[in-house]
């Protein structure tokens, strides 16, 4: 098991899953200590990454494309502090951080994780009911139905309208926008009945945002109408991203394989697979020394 403790939050990788905690400091955005514990299993991840800075490094997730619906409804738009696939690590731990970076690596090359986009959410999106207050109104979702309510600040011709409850059903899409600049951010969502192209200020299907501490907190409440959406890769077959031979199986009448033999077997393949080019040197090496430790 792979561990590392620090302010930003605790990251702990067992093999087969990573468990994200965020920290309690008062530096944590609130979106990740909104979200809360996260458990990240190994086949939602593309990749891992450690950049060192000189006073602090950065443990970087990379998840696949479609794994999950918090990603899919921001459009990588999160900032660092607010993204909970990232973790600010202190200096004297950069060590810490690339053992996990190794161990997460060698777990994804030995189970030979696919890199390629997910046709179904991998991880379940934000819990429901959840409500959030923020620029111009507020933003509920109990699973079924989306609730817009409107407060003073709200554009007069668009609170006229009144309170707007959407059912999930008739939502065809669902997207956050941060405020960057002088331009607003939004919550904004797309029905089938009355699609629109105002302005969020305008669009009664939109909360506007201004770039406040809680605008963030909608893309909560964006990520879990997505998960509950059809899934934008679902009608997609699946393409792995480098062709990998398929291992031949072994006689009907050859007995069940122990772990050792087993890890023996495993580690043929991927002596195969280096002498066929799909892997390179130092992926051979990892890999093998992976193996080497279970036996």
């Amino acid at each position: 098991m792979a561990e590392i403790i620090q302010r930003d939050g605790i990251w702990t990788f067992d093999g087969e899953t990573l468990r994200l905690v965020p920290g309690r400091d008062k530096g944590v955005a609130l979106l990740r200590k909104t979200l809360g514990e996260l458990t990240v299993p190994l086949r939602a991840l593309a990749g891992v990454s450690f950049e060192q800075g000189k006073k602090s490094g950065r443990l970087r997730l990379r998840l696949r494309d479609g794994a999950d619906p918090l990603l899919q409804a921001t459009g990588g738009k999160l900032t660092e502090g607010a993204d909970p696939y990232q973790l600010t690590v202190e200096s004297d731990r950069y060590g810490v951080a690339e053992y996990l970076v190794d161990e997460v690596r060698n777990a994804l090359l030995l189970e030979q994780v696919s890199s390629a986009a997910c046709t179904a959410y991998v991880l379940p999106g934000p819990p429901v009911p959840l409500s959030v207050s923020a620029g111009d109104g507020t933003a509920s979702f109990d699973g079924e139905h989306v609730r817009l309510e409107w407060n003073w600040k709200t554009e007069d011709a668009k609170a006229a309208a009144g309170t707007r409850l959407l059912a999930l059903a008739d939502i065809v899409a669902v997207e956050w926008q941060p405020a960057v600049g002088l331009e607003n951010g939004c919550l904004r969502f797309t029905v089938r009945s009355s699609p629109t192209k105002a302005p969020p200020k305008y669009d009664p299907n939109s909360i506007e945002l201004w770039g406040f501490k809680k605008d963030p907190l909608m893309a909560l409440v964006a990520a879990a109408v997505q998960a509950r959406l059809p899934h934008p890769g679902a009608h997609a077959a699946p393409k792995e991203l480098t062709p990998r031979p398929t291992p031949q199986p072994a006689p009907a009448s050859a007995p069940t394989e122990d772990g050792h033999d087993a890890l023996l077997r495993r580690l043929r393949e991927l002596g195969e697979l280096h002498q066929a080019g799909v892997l390179t040197e130092e992926e051979f090496t990892a890999a093998k020394q992976a193996v080497l430790k279970r036996l």
